[in-house]
C-alpha cells in the first residue's frame, strides 16, 4: 500500500510569524472589544507578540490584603499592593495561521502554570480573538 503524505492543520503546532500590520490591527480589536465588554475590571491589558503567538495579559486592582496575609509574605501594605498591581493575570494565548478571524487558542492554567490547548465555545479549535479574549476573561472579576 502506497500511504500518502498530508498536511495536517492542527491548532496547537506550526503557525506563521504574525506581521506588523497584523498586529497593529489585532491589538486594536482586543483592546475595544475588551474595553466594550470588561471595561472596569482590568486597570490594563497588555498585548505581545512573539513569533506565531499572541499573548493577553491584564492587570487588575488587588483586594485588601488581611494582616495575616502581610504577616506570611512579610510585606507592608504598599509593598503588597505595588507588586500585585504589576504581577499580570495570564488571560491566553493566541496562535496565527494566516487568518485574522481563525486563531488557535490556548488558556492559561494556573494549576498547571502553562497555557493548555483550549476549544473555542463554538466547539472549534479556530476562532476570532474576540471570543479568546472570552474565554480568558474568565480570570477577571464581575464588576
Amino acid at each position: 500500500m502506497n500511504a500518502k503524505k498530508a498536511w495536517m492543520h492542527t491548532p496547537d503546532a506550526g503557525g506563521v510569524k504574525i506581521p506588523p500590520p497584523v498586529r497593529s490591527r489585532i491589538t486594536e480589536r482586543i483592546t475595544r472589544y475588551a474595553e466594550a465588554q470588561y471595561g472596569g475590571r482590568y486597570s490594563r491589558l497588555n498585548i505581545r507578540y512573539r513569533g506565531v503567538f499572541c499573548y493577553i495579559d491584564a492587570y487588575v486592582e488587588p483586594t485588601e490584603p488581611s494582616p495575616e496575609l502581610l504577616n506570611i509574605t512579610g510585606e507592608t501594605r504598599e509593598e503588597f499592593m505595588d507588586r500585585m498591581r504589576n504581577t499580570p493575570v495570564h488571560l491566553c494565548r493566541l496562535r496565527y495561521f494566516g487568518d485574522e478571524d481563525a486563531w488557535g487558542l490556548a488558556f492559561y492554567t494556573y494549576s498547571n502554570e502553562r497555557y493548555e490547548l483550549c476549544m473555542f465555545r463554538s466547539g472549534g479549535f479556530f476562532g476570532p480573538v474576540e471570543e479568546a479574549f472570552d474565554i480568558g476573561a474568565m480570570y477577571l472579576s464581575a464588576e
